[in-house]
């Protein structure tokens, strides 16, 4: 372990979930402190719960790679990209349902909401940024001047910008109100791979294949700091919630902390076997999350902040003028710096390798979808039911279906075997289940509170559902009809007033021809 001066203030690995067939693409925390999300290469998502001995979820849905993912702020909804070129928004309960969201033409790399829960932010192979509304489910608008795959893209903390990098080698900012780029940041020796904004919003940072990684001051425009720490590309980083650390994953298979006040690196944690993906701090700060090629998803506590922010804030208050709370323009010197890896970095590398216990259950949920897209507004949207694959219709009707749950005990490296296996059942099957199957079967119903309402009422609660989305498909489509036909009406009364115009004009040369031949005036009847 580290040899710091009080081990308790180095990280610790608190657990590694097991689940994922493939390589771990992203991960974020609920902001409601109780759960953690994956997305995978295996196309599925998956929903871990942080409870001891807590059953983990796993959602089908995604026809290809999940390549990010974000729960809204208020621990609600999910939000995933995929390379399927769709962006699903999923409730994270048992029933697995989803809404799909079409418009970009390639692969989707990444999702992001704002943080008012309204919108979403997705970033393409097609060379675009999307923005769109998170409670009408429908496209808003796109931004277009990426001249190559955009990688990333994330909304500011009060919404009024929009950070994307990509496969051009720049970082854009846009302003989300003119819909226009105010500023490009082109200094990279590679492909930008992941873009975020400071928790204050005063800073962006972007990482790189050409393993650095950079830090922006918004109100000067300048790069303030320049970090080369790790030996391959950077994937993935995420601020700490004080803005005083920074937690990276790169290709070089290690998760490196930056202490930003100070300007160095301070800790090198080695526990993944292949590139690291993803990483991603708890929304307080006291957790964080990294996921990689190994197919494991590693939880460790921070303990590293608990005494040192106490120290800034302290040396904040006693300033002679008035700050807000740190940010990243205290950092001495101001000037553009490079910082190079240092041989005193403490090496962590874990020898326990769960702290709680092994691997949890693991439930399907193989559910058909609801399906909304932007690219067929004309298809008619009838409930059917769907086999329980987990796949949905290219039709993109909106689908309601029973889901087909499969609990699956996870093996220390693999899937040991498979146990009850419930599909669609209705009638008298279903009514004819052991004592033993409907406990089972009581206690996987929801994702953390059990329900108490009886089957009716829960089918009489789902065929409500499924009319107010009918409903909310309908009024969607009649508002795009009524803006299509407003606009129509305004293009016919400017052509009609160009007509008129038109026509005066004529009449004027024709006078001014009658008069300049006789040299009298011509009078029209």
């Amino acid at each position: 372990m580290a040899t710091m001066a009080s081990v308790t203030e180095d990280p610790t690995l608190e657990r590694h979930f097991k689940g994922h067939k493939d390589a771990v693409t992203c991960a974020d925390f609920n902001p409601n402190r109780k759960q953690l999300a994956s997305g995978s290469v295996d196309k599925t998502l998956m929903i871990w719960n942080l409870a001891p001995k807590g059953r983990a979820f796993c959602f089908v849905g995604h026809q290809d790679v999940i390549t990010g993912l974000q729960f809204s702020p208020s621990g609600t909804l999910v939000a995933s990209s995929s390379k399927d070129r769709t962006v699903r928004l999923w409730t994270p309960s048992i029933k697995g349902e989803s809404t799909v969201f079409k418009a970009h033409t390639a692969a989707v790399r990444s999702v992001a909401f704002s943080h008012d829960g309204q919108r979403l932010v997705t970033a393409s192979d097609d060379k675009s940024v999307k923005v769109w509304s998170a409670h009408r489910q429908c496209f808003i608008y796109s931004l277009n001047q990426h001249t190559n795959w955009v990688r990333c893209a994330r909304f500011s903390p009060d919404g009024r910008l929009i950070a994307s990098g990509g496969d051009d080698r720049s970082v854009r900012l846009w302003d989300t109100s003119t819909k226009h780029c105010i500023n490009c940041f082109t200094d990279y020796g590679g492909s930008a791979t992941f873009v975020d904004f400071n928790s204050s919003g005063t800073c962006i940072a972007s990482s790189s294949v050409d393993s650095s990684l950079k830090i922006w001051d918004l109100r000067t425009n300048k790069l303030i700091q320049h970090y080369q720490v790790h030996s391959a590309g950077i994937n993935s980083f995420s601020f700490h919630s004080s803005n005083n650390y920074l937690v990276s994953g790169s290709t070089d298979s290690t998760v490196k902390i930056l202490d930003l006040l100070e300007g160095r690196l301070i800790y090198t944690l080695h526990g993944h076997k292949g590139a690291v993906i993803t990483v991603a701090f708890s929304r307080v700060g006291d957790f964080f999350a990294s996921g990689g090629a190994d197919s494991q998803v590693l939880l460790w506590r921070t303990n590293f902040d608990s005494r040192s922010y106490q120290d800034v804030l302290q040396q904040h208050s006693r300033r002679s003028t008035p700050d807000p709370s740190p940010h990243l323009a205290d950092i001495y010197p101001r000037t553009p710096h490079l910082h190079h890896p240092q041989s005193t970095a403490i090496q962590v590398i874990p020898t326990v390798a769960d702290t709680w216990f092994t691997d949890p259950h693991v439930i399907e949920l193989g559910q058909a979808v609801h399906s909304t897209t932007l690219l067929n507004r004309k298809t008619h949207s009838t409930p059917t039911q769907a086999s329980g694959n987990g796949h949905h219709s290219n039709s993109l009707p909106v689908h309601h279906a029973a889901s087909s749950r499969v609990e699956r005990w996870m093996g220390a490296e693999s899937a040991a075997g498979e146990g009850l296996t419930a599909g669609n059942q209705t009638g008298p099957d279903r009514r004819g289940k052991g004592k033993g199957e409907e406990e089972e079967i009581a206690q996987t119903r929801p994702l953390e509170v059990l329900s108490g309402h009886p089957l009716g009422l829960d089918s009489t609660l789902q065929n409500i559902v499924q009319q107010l989305d009918i409903l909310t498909q309908t009024v969607s489509v009649l508002e795009e009809r009524l803006t299509l036909t407003e606009d129509k009406m305004k293009a016919c009364l400017l052509h009609q007033s160009q007509i008129l115009k038109d026509v005066r004009a004529s009449g004027a040369r024709r006078r001014t021809e009658s008069e300049g031949t006789d040299g009298s005036p011509v009078h029209f009847t």
